[in-house]
């Protein structure tokens, strides 16, 4: 990344070949989520989404947990502007543009080209969920856990919960008592309910393994990842019929590729280690 340095609450390695490793890097602040942060997430996930050298990324937290949620001292900025004026509508207008700026940063990851692995450990508060709802892949510690925690201070969940979380878990009555209760999620009932893939040991161990999955996504084709995550995306909302349409525009793209040639010349000759052009 070419501002890696300008990510104040962000941090960015390359682990492996065309892995970016992204971490939440407000451990002072148990990670959490702050206007700051969320300008960051949108700006780093954007820029990855266009850059060649990154086909998969990792999300992870500094710090002894994943994220606590939503930084509340956020609020004293936003309370001061709303407080210049008693016009309803003014007022509005001022919580919409925010409200607004935070769904587009969680969106980054979903809009993003490249698939998004997170790793949760200890905590996933709040905004940690909306995070981790938007990307395409989650596994966790075992002494991780999930909370929706809006209701708990007087709001609904506005930037994804509500949203992806049905969708992700398939389940749209544990969903409801998640977010109405605020309960937490343990991370058995987490893999239970598909929200995680895995559970691992450690965080250690939980992201050699997550590493070592990216690596293994980054070895193939950057055409056949990158379609089949605007496929997946797209059709989670759209009828069979418009998903197959959809998919149908891509491939007759990527039929011509020279991925696919490079694939099938693969597979005949059992070669293991082809190596894919950068896209």
């Amino acid at each position: 990344m070419s501002s890696n340095s300008a990510l104040q609450t962000l941090s960015v390695s390359v682990p492996k070949e065309f892995v970016y490793h992204v971490k939440l890097n407000r451990p002072e602040k148990v990670n959490a989520v702050n206007q700051l942060m969320l300008s960051d997430l949108k700006k780093c996930f954007f820029e990855l989404s266009e850059d060649e050298n990154c086909r998969v990324i990792v999300l992870s937290g500094e710090g002894k947990l994943f994220t606590a949620g939503i930084d509340l001292t956020n609020f004293i900025g936003i309370a001061s502007k709303v407080a210049q004026t008693e016009d309803v509508a003014r007022k509005a207008k001022v919580f919409n543009k925010t409200i607004v700026d935070f769904q587009e940063a969680i969106s980054s990851l979903e809009l993003c080209r490249k698939p998004v692995l997170a790793a949760v450990h200890s905590a996933c508060i709040g905004a940690g969920v909306d995070l981790i709802t938007a990307a395409d892949m989650r596994y966790c510690t075992k002494d991780a856990y999930f909370q929706i925690k809006e209701v708990d201070v007087g709001l609904a969940a506005d930037v994804g919960t509500l949203q992806r979380l049905p969708k992700v878990i398939g389940s749209d009555s544990l969903a409801r008592e998640l977010c109405y209760t605020a309960r937490k999620m343990h991370a058995d009932e987490a893999l239970n309910s598909g929200l995680v893939s895995r559970v691992f040991g450690d965080k250690d161990e939980m992201l050699n393994a997550v590493e070592g999955i990216a690596e293994s996504i980054a070895k193939k084709s950057p055409v056949a990842v990158q379609s089949t995550k605007a496929s997946l995306v797209f059709s989670r909302d759209h009828s069979v019929q418009e998903g197959l349409n959809h998919i149908a525009l891509w491939n007759q793209m990527n039929l011509q590729s020279e991925d696919l040639t490079q694939s099938a010349m693969a597979q005949m000759t059992k070669d293991k280690n082809v190596v894919f052009s950068k896209l």
